[in-house]
């Protein structure tokens, strides 16, 4: 058997809107199952992200802090943003987040790896970007303005190692950032060869 994943739509009869906010919506899709039966999906719409894992020349994750109010945690999360610019190539919006949030620029991006956050209850699709060959920006050269939930997120590095055992030993929760780690920490074995280029598709 073939393993992956593979496109399949079931006929919605009815979509009813629960909720619009800034960047999501809540729908229920009325979806006609086998056996001729239906049933009531409730699902988050969401545009989408991307994040960058970037690794310095020491093999070192450059990882932020920032507070999640849904989790009532201060989180350590790779760069990351929506997929909120109409147009924009994924690896264009993945290096105006490391702008943004840490003011570095990349030579070589590569596709990590692509999730889908929790397809149980979201459309939501991620992204990750290995981001290498990094320089700083320096402070006149970056036009970038910090949003106000960019001030007072500190940017360390952590040795790939590291970052993946804090993983595996549950000290880092957020999704793309352990799938990121973990991903790069296999990748790596081969010289990162395996990996997709920037632009490749989404499935």
């Amino acid at each position: 058997m073939k393993i992956e994943d593979t496109p399949e739509a079931w006929d919605v009869v009815e979509t009813k809107e629960r909720f619009s906010g800034r960047v999501i919506r809540v729908v229920t899709d009325t979806v006609e199952m086998p056996r001729d039966e239906v049933a009531d999906r409730d699902y988050v719409v969401h545009p989408g992200s991307v994040a960058v894992l970037a690794l310095d020349d020491q093999d070192r994750v450059l990882m932020i802090r920032q507070y999640r109010h849904p989790t009532r945690q201060l989180m350590w999360e790779l760069p990351a943003g929506i997929r909120d610019v109409e147009g924009e190539p994924l690896v264009e919006g993945a290096a105006r987040e490391l702008a943004e949030e840490a003011g570095y620029r990349a030579g070589t991006w590569q596709t990590l790896v692509d999730l889908r956050s929790s397809p149980g209850m979201s459309d939501e699709r991620i992204r990750v970007f290995l981001a290498r060959d990094l320089t700083k920006i320096p402070d006149e050269e970056n036009g970038f303005v910090h949003r106000h939930e960019e001030i007072d997120m500190p940017v360390e590095w952590v040795p790939l190692t590291d970052a993946v055992e804090r993983a595996l030993m549950g000290m880092i929760h957020n999704s793309p950032a352990v799938a990121g780690i973990l991903a790069a920490y296999a990748a790596s074995v081969e010289g990162f060869q395996c990996l997709r280029p920037a632009d490749a598709p989404e499935a």
